[in-house]
């Protein structure tokens, strides 16, 4: 009878994956954010010991990146490569953009740790793209580096208006209302184009926005050819 309890154990310890515990972590952090994640928590939702857990992951640090690079794997593998790579390029930034807004946490970790091995994949798929684009070698770093900034800028911005929001108890289209009612009190001989663009600030879709975006860059390196 003494055995058993050992023997259950071990049959936890044996079904317990790596793979398992990022899936966990990665659903504590998208229900509560980082202070959601600690180990005492996973080994309450895994019905497991911290050996267990440290069999796998070195700390959290660890285990948070490890979530990371998850999730950006995931988007370079749901890229489907087309013909056109404008069209490739458009689906990798998107997925990105996505990934974050799904995922807020994962921006902060990017923010931290840029040299991580996901975040590496995804900017080596970009040069590759770039060159497919016949964008110049002289100039690919820069636009390299233009349209990473640019995904991941306005991601993480999203996802934080989206945090401060839900702190704020309020949402989305109501936040516009107000901020669009306060441009359009603004003097027009002053301000013209913020006087204008109110009505847009109410009505705009961040996720079309930012694809907008997405293509003013395209338009650009097709100059740099």
């Amino acid at each position: 009878m003494a055995k058993k309890p050992a023997t259950r154990a071990q049959r936890r310890t044996d079904s317990l994956s790596r793979e398992l515990i990022i899936q966990t972590a990665t659903d504590l952090l998208d229900s509560g954010g980082e202070s959601a994640l600690t180990l005492r928590a996973l080994t309450i939702r895994l019905s497991t010991g911290y050996g267990a857990i440290y069999h796998h992951v070195a700390d959290k640090s660890d285990l948070l990146a490890a979530a990371t690079d998850d999730i950006i794997t995931r988007v370079l593998a749901g890229a489907v490569t087309e013909t056109d790579p404008r069209d490739t390029l458009r689906r990798l930034a998107l997925g990105l953009f996505d990934a974050i807004d799904a995922h807020p946490w994962v921006g902060a970790e990017l923010s931290r740790q840029p040299w991580r091995p996901a975040l590496l994949d995804f900017y080596e798929s970009i040069a590759r793209l770039l060159d497919a684009l016949a964008v110049p070698e002289r100039a690919r770093f820069d636009a390299a580096g233009t349209l990473m900034n640019y995904v991941l800028g306005v991601a993480v911005q999203n996802a934080a208006n989206a945090r401060y929001l839900a702190d704020a108890e309020t949402d989305r289209a109501s936040f516009l209302d107000n901020a669009a009612a306060q441009w359009a009190q603004v003097d027009p001989a002053r301000y013209p184009f913020v006087h204008a663009a109110a009505t847009k600030l109410r009505e705009h879709d961040d996720r079309e926005q930012f694809l907008a975006g997405v293509d003013i860059f395209l338009t650009g390196i097709a100059a740099l050819r």
